[in-house]
């Protein structure tokens, strides 16, 4: 139903249909299923938050959301408009110029103290999501690869056992993976990244710090530079149509 080509983006919310939500975890699920809405592109740049059918849907009154809301909107994902509501953000090149080198400098840090104190367990469990997610990429299945790819990065962040850098990798996460689902992954590009995923595992196993740290911050750089050429190619293609639109002015 969420495919269906003739359903505009608020139709296919309501043709979802309700996902009730635990109230033991209702604040912190509400902003992870909003979070994905606007990271995969259902709550598409530029559009107004429908939250009457999103209430509908989650089974929640609006107080609930409009908090959840907020969260997004200190993350980036939002802008709140005084009498508007929330309007899913748009994001440019020069977010990503400005995001880019925070995130790689986090993930930097965050390897170099996860190779001092992670355990063998843990990276036993990491290399599991590697294989996982190596599978995934042999099946051409690029969400379940992101996921697994996007859980990878958290646990090393865990793994550094520094609560202030997680606070502030979470803070910045979420557009990164919108990011990231923007990106046309090529064939070459996407097996490179498996080969940089491979040498993280290789780095972090051995706890080499120096060489972990280096490997994060270039995965972080490889992934602007796909995604920049990405954003590029739509910002041309939007500015073709622009040009091409015949002007109704007198």
């Amino acid at each position: 139903m969420r495919d269906d080509p003739h359903l505009d983006g608020h139709e296919r919310l309501t043709a979802s249909g309700r996902e009730r939500i635990a109230r033991t975890t209702l604040h912190d699920e509400l902003v992870a299923r909003l979070r994905d809405l606007i990271v995969e592109g259902e709550l598409a740049p530029g559009t107004r938050v429908p939250e009457r059918i999103l209430c509908e849907r989650f089974g929640v009154s609006r107080t609930p959301l409009r908090e959840a809301l907020k969260v997004l909107a200190s993350e980036g994902l939002l802008e709140l408009l005084p009498n508007r509501g929330a309007t899913v953000a748009r994001l440019t090149v020069a977010d990503l110029e400005e995001l880019f080198p925070v995130m790689g400098a986090l993930e930097a840090l965050a390897g170099e103290l996860a190779c001092a104190r992670i355990s063998d367990e843990e990276i036993a469990e990491i290399r599991a999501l590697h294989y996982q997610m190596v599978l995934h990429y042999t099946r051409r299945e690029l969400p379940a690869y992101f996921r697994l790819n996007q859980s990878i990065h958290e646990r090393i962040m865990t793994a550094a056992g520094n609560p202030t850098l997680a606070r502030m990798y979470r803070s910045l996460a979420g557009r990164i993976r919108r990011a990231r689902y923007i990106a046309n992954m090529s064939r070459a590009r996407w097996e490179r990244a498996v080969e940089e995923h491979e040498a993280i595992l290789d780095a972090l196993a051995r706890r080499d710090a120096p060489r972990l740290a280096r490997i994060l911050k270039q995965h972080l750089q490889n992934k602007y530079e796909t995604v920049k050429e990405s954003l590029q190619a739509q910002d041309g293609t939007a500015s073709q149509d622009d040009r091409r639109r015949p002007s109704h002015s007198a």
